[in-house]
């Protein structure tokens, strides 16, 4: 039956996208959709030309495994074709590979299995004469390559001369280049600094990198290799099994991959696939799917190929953690701290094994970085349980105003000046990618994470009232703000899950005894972005009373000792929000307060300009004993050694503190030494 002309259309409109697609992800790298949404289209070819016999073309992707190679490089036609695999999704297709297996090889008997997981990078063949590394490749279109030498002998990895013994005077290695996850976000981040671009995904990191003119700029690249197999050479080989095989190329000095084993049969093979599903979001590399390979390789020969995939193999891919969808909105969440974070809404699509309808744009920054707007076609990644996220855009779906010139149907994104939440100021630090709302004490999506900071014990210290009695308030509705804590009673408290009428009474006891504290623990409780207990002190000691903080401007605040500009402004912006200034009146209505006027450390201040470091258990202090004791006497503690430290204090089991204080003569004193100084102070 002939093909009808719908079908004959639809086919060259594949033949024609899949192409594009092809020379965007092999030789431009720079995918424009999803691994997901091409093999979609491929195997909607793939349907067609079955059906439709007639419509198959020599030149159709069906037929060819990438694309042609690069013009700037040399070419190098490989000495056995480099093909690609067939793939398979779900376990049935899975046990059908196995059955044709198998039927190939006329028996009923469990076959044996080479697995191994499936890189996501690029393909490479290496050449070998004598022993000695001559020319690398990369796949290119099958059967020639581009010849990337110079650039493959920056790898590491890559022997430029194989260890052992036993190899042929000529033999191809293959394998994959890719970039480790932990070295493409180092890489990126310096990229950012730089202004330059960043990379998309490692795969086009490793692809990109690799294929650069100038190998110095690929030396700078952390890149990283792992074999999988031969080509030209093979049958010189003194091997029965491809896990032999891959034994042999570790010993000759190639990384192989340590999850690859020998498993039997299509239960085998499932297994197999379920198990490193569940380690993936933990390997150090990204792999999309697991390899399939008989494992005798005879029966490899026996089995041989079809067009552009060997029958003896196959890839198992995991689902796709990226995926094509429209943007149908852009808002905000706001978080514990009063991060701002912009949300895409999106068209329902499933992807990384759930269906997804919202994903995080990170910021304000790299909204426009990207350039995201409502009515784009973007890529989603999710992969595992990491937070699904908006890739990229596909720059020619964009609607766009066609009686206008072609201008973008929708304007870039505006962060928000207020917050969506409590209407508070919206600002965003220098030098700062996260935008804030200021009503700390005030906006509901914050609400819980500044009374735990604000009952805490180096805080308001309100003994009994932990994270899950602080959830247990919200969510009853009887706390809104940190003033409100001074109004509850031991009815109300006795009714929540898990309080009896004796805690009900401590924690009102415990809340009570709370209103005498001092203005440096009143401040730090307010949960001022920036500002810890040392600054609160300062703060404290600088203006003496409250009102004086409060009135206080960015100038004035920054004559307070180590308080900087970002720190000031900080300080400014939180009570410049009205919302915030409410509650802290609502506090000192509840009876809130503590004595002004006079500095909190009115002791003598022997250890005035001294610094101290604490270390290890001291046999009768606790830390924060001794610490408070150091800087009622004017002495500042500080975190770590440095040669500005005066003093290390050591008790038992103190560790690289005391090693370091050795190391630049710091003198090291005891709890016992400690005591004389706040006495005595320091001689001299």
């Amino acid at each position: 039956m002939a093909a009808p002309l719908v079908a004959a259309e639809r086919a060259a409109w594949l033949r024609a996208e899949l192409e594009r697609h092809n020379r965007a992800y092999y030789v431009l790298d720079a995918p424009t959709i999803p691994d997901a949404e091409y093999d979609r289209l491929f195997r909607e070819l793939q349907d067609l030309e079955r059906q439709y016999p007639e419509l198959l073309t020599p030149d159709s992707p069906t037929q060819r495994v990438g694309a042609p190679p690069l013009k700037e490089f040399p070419s190098r036609v490989h000495g056995v074709p480099m093909l690609s695999l067939n793939n398979a999704f779900e376990p049935a297709e899975v046990e059908a590979f196995d059955k044709r297996v198998r039927d190939g090889l006329e028996t009923i008997s469990a076959i044996d299995y080479a697995v191994e997981p499936k890189f996501d990078g690029l393909a490479i063949s290496l050449t070998y004469e004598n022993g000695v590394f001559t020319r690398g490749a990369t796949r290119g279109d099958g059967i020639t390559g581009e010849e990337v030498t110079p650039n493959l002998r920056t790898l590491r990895d890559i022997p430029l001369r194989l260890q052992g013994d036993g190899w042929p005077a000529l033999i191809e290695i293959r394998g994959e280049v890719l970039m480790f996850k932990a070295d493409f976000a180092r890489l990126n981040a310096r990229l950012r600094e730089r202004g330059d671009k960043e990379l998309v995904n490692p795969r086009n990191g490793a692809a990109g990198s690799l294929r650069q003119l100038d190998s110095r700029i690929t030396a700078g690249r952390p890149l990283s290799f792992f074999a999988y197999g031969v080509g030209a050479g093979a049958n010189d080989l003194a091997v029965r099994t491809h896990g032999e095989l891959m034994d042999k190329l570790a010993a000759w000095g190639f990384p192989v991959a340590a999850e690859r084993r020998v498993v039997q049969g299509a239960r085998g093979l499932l297994a197999y696939f379920a198990e490193i599903g569940e380690k993936r979001p933990a390997l150090p590399y990204d792999i999309d799917g697991v390899v399939y390979k008989v494992n005798r390789l005879d029966w490899q020969d026996r089995l041989g190929f079809v067009s552009r995939a060997p029958r003896f193999a196959i890839a198992h891919k995991f689902p796709a953690e990226e995926a094509l969808t429209e943007v149908l909105g852009i808002d905000v969440q706001v978080g514990r701290t009063g991060a701002i974070t912009p949300v895409a809404r999106l068209k329902p699509v499933f992807v990384g094994g759930v269906t997804v309808t919202n994903a995080t744009l990170h910021n304000e920054d790299e909204v426009r970085r990207k350039d995201v707007r409502v009515g784009d076609t973007v890529i989603v990644r999710r992969a595992g349980d990491v937070i699904p996220e908006v890739v990229a855009i596909v720059a020619d779906k964009r609607p766009t105003r066609e009686l206008f010139g072609g201008e973008p149907l929708h304007p870039p994104f505006e962060l928000p000046r207020v917050c969506p939440e409590c209407g508070s100021a919206v600002v965003k630090g220098e030098d700062e990618a996260i935008a804030r709302c200021t009503g700390g004490l005030y906006c509901p999506a914050q609400r819980k994470q500044a009374l735990w900071h604000f009952a805490a014990r180096r805080a308001m210290d309100i003994e009994g009232l932990g994270d899950k009695l602080v959830d247990q308030l919200v969510e009853a509705g009887l706390v809104h703000t940190p003033a409100d804590l001074y109004q509850l009673t031991v009815e109300q408290l006795a009714n929540l899950e898990r309080m009896g009428e004796k805690s009900a009474q401590n924690l009102v006891a415990a809340i009570a005894h709370s209103r005498q504290t001092t203005m440096a623990r009143f401040i730090f409780a307010l949960g001022i972005r920036n500002v810890g207990e040392a600054t609160a002190r300062d703060l404290a000691k600088h203006f003496g009373g409250l009102d004086a903080l409060l009135a206080a401007d960015v100038a004035a605040l920054q004559l307070v000792p180590d308080v900087g500009p970002i720190v000031a402004q900080s300080i400014a912006a939180f009570f410049a929000e009205a919302h915030n200034r409410e509650v802290i009146d609502g506090l000192r209505q509840a009876g809130v307060t503590w004595e002004e006027g006079l500095p909190e450390q009115a002791g003598p201040q022997v250890l005035a300009g001294k610094t101290l470091v604490l270390t290890g258990t001291l046999p009768t202090l606790k830390r924060d004993e001794a610490k408070a004791m150091i800087e009622a006497a004017g002495g500042k503690v500080a975190g770590s050694v440095s040669k500005k430290t005066d003093f290390v204090v050591a008790g038992e089991e103190a560790g690289s503190k005391l090693e370091k204080a050795q190391e630049l003569g710091v003198t090291v004193i005891d709890e016992a030494g400690l005591m004389k100084l706040l006495e005595k102070g320091v001689e001299g």
